[in-house]
């Protein structure tokens, strides 16, 4: 008899490993951490886009998950905020 799984035994294990990853509050976190970073280095422009983009990103892909999503939509809404605070300082460089 070899030590090989059952098909069954595999998708099972594929499945439960699945809804470990979804269940897991991690890219939440993620996301909410690279939003405030991109909110605090907003008045860099250019620190701002990238960083508020990273956390639009992170956030639109974390608010599919049902235990991160809240903490998906406060990155979100740090990263929109550090990209018009990113774009308003470039604005006031160039106009002076």
């Amino acid at each position: 008899m070899s030590t090989d799984k059952t098909v069954a035994d595999r998708l099972l294990d594929e499945a439960r490993a699945k809804t470990a990853r979804e269940e897991s509050p991690a890219l939440g976190k993620i996301a909410l951490i690279v939003g405030v970073v991109a909110a605090l280095v907003s008045p860099i422009s250019i620190l701002g886009w990238i960083g508020g983009t990273a956390a639009l990103g992170l956030g639109a892909v974390a608010v599919r998950r049902p235990m991160c999503e809240k903490q998906a939509k406060i990155a979100m809404v740090l990263g929109v905020a550090a990209i018009l605070v990113g774009v308003f300082f470039y604005t006031l460089n160039v106009a002076s």
